[in-house]
């Protein structure tokens, strides 16, 4: 067979890949009907469901015999239900701002290309926008593998009624983005968490040279525009700011990943591998963390997580931000719930999302 018969093939499968896709566009265009028959007049339909999509991924990984890897269709698929919603009512997604922040990749990498990403000034800003509906979604940092938890993510969840409805897991790679050279560079702008995971190198290459934090790595290299500044960014900011690469992968441990949380106005429906996310207070006695725990391990429930932060409500009062295994529609989650909302004076159920499986494995 030749190079040309094989070609023919493959434009023969196209064509045939090209009449399927758009018939399960049609097909998707009438589940957006049902959907806004059923929320009725003057309402918005509800076309995200975190919990469907996860299905979707395990269905199409079931079916799959390869040679394409798993993550390869994982890929394309994202971006079939991405153009699935955008048929049935595109979407609004506030991110962390400006362009080319990880933020914004996590949105994009999460949502697809045909969602509509919003930047927003702050970390705050993306709950306020959410709140007030001028975003449908929005995508906020919550963990660095090396750096543990964004705390500011954590204390505007105390403020909002918000629900986590997905996460997103982004492996972060910085680089040294610069329009000088290395002896040029007097001043690093970034993130202060990209500075300090790029603490050690730094120390060794630019020891003389004055950080300074800025809100979001893109806006450090929208800062960074003189030969003697650079910016510590991901690669996608030096194509959007005209930044060339001096140092690439400068981060001090290369397993380096952070952790987003999608928010919305409803948390995920069971998807039979969920994890749901609690925040409680503990009478001010001795032993209450401890008898509030036990809900947990008395039901055989795995934490995978667990945070404290002031309250701010009285000096020296500390909430628990827990995460856990399972999800408040399951038997034995729910009886630890309920529990722990007898036993404690403030319990609040975050949300609750499909796991990763990123996040799994």
């Amino acid at each position: 067979m030749t190079l040309q018969d094989l070609r023919a093939q493959i434009d023969e499968v196209d064509r045939e890949l090209v009449r399927l896709l758009n018939r399960r566009a049609s097909i998707s265009q009438r589940v957006g009907q049902i959907k806004r028959e059923q929320a009725g007049p003057g309402n918005e339909p509800n076309v995200y469901l975190p919990d469907r999509e996860a299905r979707v991924y395990e269905h199409v990984e079931e079916v799959n015999e390869g040679p394409l890897p798993g993550s390869a269709l994982h890929a394309i698929y994202r971006e079939i239900l991405s153009s699935s919603r955008a048929l049935q009512q595109p979407l609004r997604v506030g991110y962390l701002g400006p362009v080319a922040t990880f933020s914004y990749e996590a949105a994009k990498r999460h949502f697809g290309s045909s969602t509509v990403l919003v930047p927003c000034r702050t970390v705050g800003d993306v709950f306020l926008e959410t709140q007030k509906h001028a975003v449908d979604y929005g995508v906020v940092p919550v963990e660095n593998s090396i750096e543990g938890a964004v705390t500011y993510t954590f204390d505007r969840f105390l403020e909002t009624d918000l629900q986590i409805c997905a996460e997103v897991e982004l492996p972060v790679t910085q680089n040294l983005l610069s329009k000088g050279t290395l002896e040029q560079i007097t001043r690093v702008y970034s993130h202060p968490q990209a500075l300090a995971q790029c603490r050690r190198w730094l120390s060794e290459w630019l020891p003389r040279a004055t950080q300074l934090e800025t809100a979001s790595t893109a806006q450090a290299a929208q800062l960074a525009q003189d030969a003697d500044a650079a910016a510590i960014a991901p690669e996608a900011a030096s194509e959007a700011y005209g930044l060339p690469i001096v140092a690439r992968r400068i981060e001090d441990v290369a397993t380096n990943v952070t952790r987003f949380l999608v928010i919305g106005r409803h948390m995920s429906e069971r998807s039979g591998r969920d994890r749901t996310a609690v925040v409680f207070a503990v009478p001010d006695r001795a032993g209450a963390l401890q008898e509030a725990l036990r809900w947990f391990a008395d039901n055989q429930i795995n934490l995978t997580r667990i945070d404290s932060r002031p309250s701010r409500r009285r000096l020296w009062e500390y909430v628990f931000f827990v995460d856990l295994d399972g999800h408040p529609a399951d038997e034995h989650v729910a009886r630890a719930l309920d529990g722990l909302e007898q036993s404690c004076p403030f319990t609040r159920v975050l949300g609750a999302w499909p796991v990763s499986r990123t996040a799994e494995d």
